[in-house]
């Protein structure tokens, strides 16, 4: 069963029950009134008989009652201690059954009445004393009129509540294809994507309810994985150029190697060198590009982290590395909500661009503050054409090369500092040198 059906069942039931429940409280407040009226009409001619100037007597053996005559559907009778029955002259109608209520009510104070039904009867009857003896008076009224028009009432009830659920089962099926049509175009948007791999569609949205956010969200999906495709290619793409230079000269080198030509000492150590150099730049090439894989992938759990502590083991294992440049730190206590080897790793490569980029005896001055690492290094700077894109993939700029580098290294930082809400940019700071902040705001995503 489709859903636009489901909604259209659910919709009738839902009409279905709330009719019948408002039947069933029709039917009864019209059955309560209806009796009410009944019991009104007895009441009505019980006074009459007691209001009459003429008393109420047992006379030969009948009741005599005064006040005008009943009609058809009424009849009086009286009822002995003893259990007699007298019934009022004229036309018999039979009498009604002598029960234990009835003889109770013979011997209950005057006036004390009761209702109840006898088959189709309404009963009402009257606990006293009439002509000096105790005897209940009994006042019927059949009920075949009230039946008939309760009778025809459910008819009616039954009609209503059928119509009602035939048209509720109507306009269910109508809203729910005019409500399901956003959701449909959802649907044939998503199965022409899976079928085409085409994430350029888009879903038209109009409207601020759920379903516009729903399109809204696709879309926003959509884009989302459309750009994460385009980075992916771009990432393949921007790495196989990268490696097949080194890969092309590592085999020349190799094959030069091998050969039987015979080599001098001296070119031969040169040629081990450069291999052993494009072996460990393709190694740092490759490293970070798990790198970045593994943090799009696998984000690193959060957890609350010291920001100068971690800066400050940076700033140790750069020294080591770097012994021919001198770090300078001024770091304030700092606590943020981040992934620690990550945040780590971007500081790190801070460190190490800045290291490559000074020169000899050079001075890399290194700041926490607040959310904020800033990197300050005296080298000849980033030339201005280049400050867009120094955070790009694979970018590196006319200056850099002849330097060792992946040009992954600040694309890490970006990705790092995006995936806490964050920002890093490079700055030319007056005097020279290339300034780099990097500010986390403690949400990790």
């Amino acid at each position: 069963m489709s859903f636009k059906a489901r909604l259209a069942l659910v919709a009738a039931a839902a009409v279905a029950l709330a009719v019948i429940a408002a039947s069933a409280v029709v039917y009864v407040v019209v059955r309560d009134q209806l009796r009410g009226q009944v019991d009104n009409t007895l009441q009505e001619r019980y006074r009459q008989i007691v209001d009459s100037p003429i008393p109420v007597r047992i006379d030969d053996g009948y009741l005599d009652i005064a006040g005008p005559p009943v009609g058809e559907a009424t009849f009086v009778q009286a009822v002995s201690a003893n259990g007699h029955v007298f019934q009022t002259r004229g036309p018999r109608r039979g009498s009604l059954p002598v029960t234990k209520d009835t003889l109770k009510a013979t011997r209950e104070p005057v006036g004390t009445k009761h209702f109840n039904d006898i088959g189709d009867l309404r009963v009402l009857t009257i606990s006293g004393s009439i002509a000096g003896t105790g005897i209940a008076l009994q006042i019927a009224r059949n009920l075949d009129e009230l039946n008939h028009t309760l009778h025809r009432v459910t008819i009616f009830l039954v009609l209503i509540a059928l119509g009602g659920i035939a048209v509720a089962a109507g306009l269910g099926l109508a809203v729910s294809q005019a409500a399901l049509r956003p959701v449909r175009r959802l649907t044939e948007t998503a199965e022409h994507v899976t079928e085409t791999g085409d994430l350029s569609q888009r879903i038209e949205t109009g409207g601020e309810d759920e379903l516009g956010r729903l399109a809204t969200s696709f879309n926003t999906m959509f884009a989302a994985l459309e750009d994460s495709s385009r980075a992916q290619r771009q990432l393949v793409a921007d790495a196989s150029h990268e490696l097949r230079t080194p890969l092309t000269s590592l085999r020349t080198n190799i094959e030069v190697l091998a050969g039987e030509r015979a080599l001098a000492p001296e070119d031969r150590e040169r040629l081990l060198s450069d291999v052993v150099e494009q072996l460990g730049e393709m190694t740092t090439l490759i490293a970070e590009l798990i790198e970045l894989a593994r943090a799009e992938q696998h984000p690193e759990e959060a957890e609350e982290v010291r920001l100068d502590l971690i800066a400050e083991n940076a700033v140790d294992r750069a020294r080591r590395n770097r012994p021919s440049v001198t770090f300078t730190t001024d770091f304030d206590s700092s606590l943020v909500h981040g992934a620690p080897s990550t945040i780590e790793r971007a500081v790190a490569n801070l460190l190490d661009n800045a290291a490559k980029w000074s020169p000899p005896g050079g001075e890399v001055e290194v700041g926490v503050h607040g959310s904020e690492v800033t990197v300050r290094d005296h080298g000849p700077g980033i030339a201005e054409e280049d400050l867009p894109y120094v955070f790009d993939r694979f970018y590196r700029a006319s200056a850099a090369r002849g330097l060792p580098g992946s040009g992954l290294g600040l694309a890490i930082v970006k990705q790092v500092a995006e995936a806490h809400g964050g920002t890093v940019v490079a700055e030319r700071p007056p005097g020279g040198g290339t300034l780099m902040r990097l500010r986390l705001n403690g949400r990790l995503s």
